[in-house]
C-alpha cells in the first residue's frame, strides 16, 4: 500500500543538501511528488510531499532523521488525503510592492483572514529599488476566496490598505475554467 508523507526540512544551506534528501527517498523506494524549497538568510528550508510503501516508512523515517548528522532537521507528517478539505471558492492572486517596513504581512494577512480568504502560497522578498537603491518589499500570493466573498468589497479594503501602507497592490480573481476545460490536477 502507498503512503503519502509530507516532510519539512530546515538546515544550514550547502551544496548537495537536496541530493541527500532525494537519495534517501529514492533509496527507500519513495517517489518525490512535489516540493517547495528555498534558501532564506543562509538557511535551507523546504516542504516535500512524497509517496512511499507502508512497509518502508520506518526505515525511510530513520534514514531521513539520520540527516541530522549533516545539519538537516527533518519532520515527517502523514498526508491523509481523505482528511484534506476539498478546495472550494475562487482562486485569486495578489501582488504587492512598496517601501519595506515592519507589519506589512501582518496587516495584509489580517485583512484577508477577516474575509475568510485562505493564503495557499506566499512568497516575499526584499530587493533594492532600481533607481534609488531603497529597500522594496515584494510579495506574491495565491489565494482561495470563500464562495460568499464579496470581491468588490475585498478589493476596496485592499486598496484602502495599500494607501495606508504606501504600497501598490494588484488583486485579481482568477477566472474559473470554462465547461469542458481540464483542471490540470
Amino acid at each position: 500500500m502507498q503512503l503519502p508523507l509530507v516532510l519539512t526540512l530546515v538546515g544550514t544551506d550547502r551544496p548537495g543538501l537536496v541530493e541527500s534528501v532525494a537519495r534517501v527517498v529514492a533509496d527507500h523506494d519513495g517517489n518525490w511528488l512535489e516540493s517547495r524549497l528555498c534558501r532564506l538568510g543562509g538557511q535551507f528550508a523546504g516542504i516535500v510531499r512524497i509517496l512511499t510503501r507502508t512497509e518502508r516508512r520506518a526505515a525511510l523515517t530513520a534514514a531521513l532523521h539520520a540527516l541530522a548528522a549533516e545539519g538537516l532537521t527533518v519532520e515527517i507528517f502523514e498526508d491523509a488525503p481523505a482528511a484534506r478539505p476539498v478546495a472550494s471558492g475562487r482562486a485569486a492572486q495578489l501582488e504587492l510592492v512598496g517601501q519595506d517596513r515592519p507589519g506589512i504581512v501582518r496587516q495584509v494577512s489580517a485583512t484577508l483572514a477577516a474575509r475568510g480568504v485562505n493564503v495557499e502560497e506566499l512568497a516575499t522578498e526584499c530587493v533594492s529599488a532600481p533607481m534609488s537603491g531603497e529597500t522594496l518589499f515584494q510579495a506574491r500570493a495565491k489565494l482561495r476566496l470563500p464562495d460568499n466573498c464579496d470581491v468588490a468589497a475585498l478589493r476596496a479594503e485592499l486598496e484602502r490598505l495599500a494607501a495606508d501602507l504606501l504600497v501598490d497592490i494588484v488583486f485579481e480573481p482568477i477566472p474559473a475554467p470554462g465547461p469542458g476545460a481540464e483542471s490540470g490536477a
